[in-house]
């Protein structure tokens, strides 16, 4: 079983959405064996954004609502991915890449911006995962 955690600051859009996103993807795929989380450094318990709920929903992903969960304990069997190199720093693990290595550049804070800015948050989203399914399946 593979374990991937996404994260980002407070688990409330980025991680969460990524999460929602490969998990819709991967079923789609009939990939059972790769186990998906999300957490957010700095995560204090609120629910998703309401632009993140919006887009998770026009994307066809799970929308509904989920308390944030902060980041406490590095487990080595995961790989992380976080949103920002400046978050990878903080992940004290040899299994950590940031979204920059996926695609290029880092995955923008949306919160407090309109639904257009989640929209393209999730598509730049979904570029990283679909890079990130193909080389696991290649590491299989």
């Amino acid at each position: 079983m593979i374990k991937i955690c996404f994260v980002c600051s407070g688990n409330t859009c980025r991680s969460i959405m990524a999460e929602r996103l490969m998990k819709k993807i991967l079923k789609e795929k009939g990939i059972k064996d790769i186990n998906v989380s999300s957490k957010g450094l700095n995560a204090n318990g609120d629910n998703i954004s309401k632009n993140a709920k919006d887009a998770l929903k026009f994307y066809g992903a799970n929308y509904k609502n989920r308390k944030s969960i902060k980041l406490k304990k590095i487990d080595n069997n995961t790989l992380y991915i976080t949103m920002t190199e400046q978050q990878k720093q903080f992940i004290n693990s040899p299994k950590v890449i940031s979204y920059s290595s996926l695609i290029g550049k880092e995955i923008k804070d949306p919160y407090g911006y309109e639904e257009k800015v989640y929209l393209q948050t999730c598509e730049d989203l979904q570029k990283g995962i679909n890079i990130l399914i193909t080389n696991l399946i290649k590491w299989r």
